[in-house]
């Protein structure tokens, strides 16, 4: 039930402007006016714009409100502020043709009356669930009259003023195009209809005709005398007439034959033409975005509207083919072949049972896919959706779905011969069949399966440089079903997105790099999973931000993007490299110069940090991140100011982020970077902290006191001292030798609390960009966290051993995958 809302939600509008320029005293019904003084041949063209769906009654009694509400509006039906706003324009009308049709009480309107109620009627019930379908239909009517009003009065399609907010929509568009569909498979209908009775009269004549010649031969037999002659000559003449009759008949109904087989083939036709679009453009498109959002990309799914789409589609064309072969069952029982004409109702009966077939197995998809890097012996889910399940009754025998995990290889294999070898997979996998459910409330036809998990895998051999983390696989859903009591039987299937399999969280990273880009530059129709090995550095760059967006909530800026343009080109002077072409392997398989990883690898750690460390500072623009020391550090020498300081990404730590600041060294104002910080680090004391703690930072570049930038993000300290159970709860303050100590805004260290050096993070290369300071953690448990750091570094050496971490080959961890490290919790005294 729609509800018209008291709050005035309204998007941008421009009134007062009127299809052929500016008008201070625009009559509010100028559109329909217009449209009715139109020539026969294009009123007609206007009429053709309304169908059942949107009635030309509702245009016409409504034809003021409707111009007055729709005219103007710049509107974007994904603005969710803007989505309230059109809904309320559907609950008004529905409103309003109410109003308007209780107002009718003369007999003369006793008809509009009725269709009026049943327009309002038809609305809340078909609309119900996502009325922004309606407005979309209304803005397209609107539209396409506009368009045949300026095909008559030569009115250049570009000459609409902004702000008529009438803009096609393919939605609406495919919607009318249904609806045409439909109407046509309801006048053939009619004309079948209208076939049988004449076969069937034809039959009753013959029938006469066959008896009268039968009297005549008779009449013929006998003896000659007057009466005899009389009653022949009579006999004669109606059979004569009857044969007359029956010549007509059967040219008629050899017409109404041929104008039938003519509509069926134009509605073969149109719907050839409207399931290429739903399928090969809207299905396509959705698919593409679902890829799209595994790197991150806003996903607006209209699979409901899709779903609406495949099901009209699903239903027409089984209409169409029950009349085609009802035509074929007539014209079996009565045999009338004009010479010189072909039959085109076998050849149609193919068609339309390829288009369902067609339509059947392209709407088995992938609503929920699986996760694209699957670690082994890992619960995941997924789910799958067959669109048209519910309009071809498939749940009354619920179907059952099958999955299994195939090769690149296989996939190849099964898109060449549409099938694939009995029980060969590349791995297993538990808990991988289950029973499509229908959802009466949704309509929808689905299982989700919730408990799956990849037990082992099966690996192809590696050539030259690969690793396991480049190796691509997918899973397969397979089922098996009928339609029209066993009359079609469909084995449908499709893949997954491409998965890379993973034993060990260390592989995680370049397994994602391989994801990253099959789902940024696979293109359609492509041999699975082929991508290419160079791409335009601007695309690069669009799905890197993509990534960083979705997982920081913040796009990189150009200037993020240049840095990072240098860096992948291991060229710092680059200034012209939009179009040019970065490697795969520049990508995620070179080691940035003088460093043990890859650019992948540092940007892949930088973003992992960000997210879940760094995601509000990054957020309020207090990081800024990518940044060359040489230009933090001329950065913060033209501020000739000591004590500020700024926030880069380190270039020799993986996943680091450094603290560069302003002082008096021995030769004037000098650049000191500290050490970089990373997440182990943060795990133990947060980066607003840290920096609170370090009180010769006084202003964030380029002059913000840090309290204001960074206060909201600082923990609040406890008010007592010792919790119930007598222990003394410590706390820990970063300290930077020679650099001063906590100052008033920190809480004083315990006396006698020993000071321990922090432990630095592992060097990632042989070279470091910069000396750093190293920071201090003042803690009153500093012995016990220092043995758990040394106990943990040994057990992490010897758990690995002669293994070597060399870039982003990690195939060693497949026989890591269940070596843990146990450590003691240490125990707190009150100091």
């Amino acid at each position: 039930m729609f509800e018209v809302k008291s709050e005035n939600i309204m998007p941008s509008c421009r009134f007062g402007d009127n299809y052929n320029g500016p008008s201070e005293n625009r009559s509010p019904m100028a559109l329909w006016a217009k449209a009715q003084s139109l020539p026969p041949e294009a009123l007609q063209q206007v009429r053709a714009i309304y169908t059942d769906r949107f009635p030309i009654e509702v245009r016409h009694f409504l034809a003021s409100w409707i111009e007055e509400k729709m005219w103007g509006l710049e509107i974007e039906t994904d603005n969710p502020q803007h989505e309230q706003y059109a809904a309320n324009i559907v609950a008004d009308l529905i409103h309003q043709l109410e109003t308007k049709a209780n107002s009718m009480n003369s007999e003369e309107l006793l008809i509009t009356k009725y269709k009026l109620m049943d327009s309002a009627n038809a609305f809340k019930q078909r609309y119900a669930r996502c009325p922004l379908d309606l407005f979309r239909l209304m803005r397209h009517c609107l539209n396409s009259e506009l368009k045949v009003i300026q095909q008559v009065e030569n009115v250049p399609m570009g000459s609409m003023p902004p702000g008529t907010g009438l803009m096609p929509d393919s939605a609406a568009e495919i919607a009318q195009q249904v609806d045409v569909l439909r109407h046509r498979t309801t006048e053939t209908g009619k004309l079948l209809r209208q076939m049988e009775q004449e076969q069937e009269n034809f039959a009753l004549h013959y029938h006469e005709c066959t008896k009268l010649k039968a009297h005549l031969q008779h009449l013929q037999s006998q003896l000659i005398n007057q009466q005899n002659i009389e009653l022949e000559k009579t006999v004669r003449r109606q059979k004569d007439i009857s044969e007359q009759t029956l010549n007509q008949k059967v040219s008629s109904l050899l017409q109404l034959r041929l104008q039938l087989a003519d509509k069926l083939s134009e509605s073969v036709t149109h719907l050839v033409t409207l399931q290429c679009r739903v399928l090969d453009e809207e299905l396509i498109r959705w698919k593409r975005e679902q890829q799209l959002a595994g790197n991150g990309a806003q996903f607006n799914s209209n699979l409901d509207n899709i779903q609406d789409w495949c099901e009209s589609l699903a239903e027409i064309i089984w209409l169409n083919r029950q009349q085609i072969k009802e035509v074929e069952r007539l014209k079996q029982k009565l045999t009338l072949e004009p010479p010189g004409v072909v039959d085109v109702l076998p050849n149609l009966s193919i068609q339309i049972t390829q288009l369902l077939s067609s339509l059947v197995t392209s709407t088995f998809i992938i609503e929920k896919q699986p996760p694209q890097v699957m670690k082994t012996n890992t619960r995941f889910t997924s789910t799958v959706r067959l669109l048209v399940g519910g309009k071809l009754n498939v749940h009354m025998t619920p179907p059952q779905v099958k999955v299994t995990i195939i090769s690149e290889a296989q996939a190849n294999a099964l898109l060449k011969n549409d099938k694939i070898a009995k029980g060969e997979a590349s791995g297993e996998i538990l808990n991988n069949t289950g029973t499509m459910e229908y959802h009466q409330a949704t309509r929808q036809l689905s299982v989700s399966f919730r408990n799956m998990q990849l037990k082992k895998i099966k690996r192809a051999e590696k050539k030259g440089t690969e690793s396991v983390m480049d190796e691509k696989f997918s899973l397969l859903f397979q089922s098996q079903f009928s339609v029209g009591g066993g009359e079609l039987v469909f084995q449908v299937w499709t893949l997954s997105l491409p998965v890379v399999v993973i034993v060990h969280g260390n592989q995680e990273p370049h397994a994602w790099a391989t994801v990253t880009w099959d789902n940024a530059f696979a293109e359609p129709g492509r041999v699975p999973f082929a991508v290419p090995d160079k791409v335009a550095w601007c695309h690069v760059a669009e799905a890197l931000n993509m990534k960083f967006r979705y997982a920081t909530g913040r796009p990189l800026t150009e200037e993020n993007l240049c840095f990072l343009a240098e860096k992948a080109f291991r060229n710092p002077n680059m200034s012209d490299f939009q179009n040019q072409m970065l490697t795969w392997s520049q990508f995620c398989k070179e080691p940035l110069q003088e460093r043990s990883f890859t650019f992948w690898e540092w940007f892949y750690a930088v973003m992992k940090l960000t997210r879940e460390h760094l995601r509000g500072p990054w957020m309020d623009g207090l990081i800024l991140g990518f940044i060359r020391k040489k230009q933090a550090q001329d950065m913060l020498i033209a501020t000739n100011t000591t004590s500020t300081f700024l926030l880069r990404f380190s270039d020799s730590e993986l996943g680091g982020i450094t603290i560069a600041w302003v002082g008096d060294g021995e030769l004037g104002s000098q650049v000191f970077m500290l050490q970089p910080f990373t997440h182990k680090d943060f795990a133990i004391r947060s980066l607003p902290d840290r920096i609170a703690d370090l009180q010769h930072l006084v202003h964030l570049y380029p002059d913000i006191p840090k309290d204001q930038a960074f206060s909201k993000y600082y923990t609040p300290l406890e008010n007592q001292p010792t919790s119930n159970n007598g222990y003394v709860k410590p706390f820990l303050v970063t300290h930077v030798p020679g650099w001063g100590g906590p100052g008033p805004s920190s809480t004083p260290s315990y006396p006698n609390t020993p000071h321990m050096f922090q432990a630095p993070s592992p060097e990632a290369g042989s070279a470091r960009d910069t000396p750093s300071v190293a920071s201090h953690v003042s803690d009153s448990v500093s012995s016990e966290l220092e043995w758990i750091l040394s106990y943990a570094g040994a057990g992490a050496q010897s758990a690995a051993g002669e293994a070597e971490y060399n870039g982003s080959n990690m195939d060693f961890l497949e026989d890591f995958d269940n070596f843990d490290v146990y450590l003691p919790h240490p125990t707190y005294r009150q100091a």
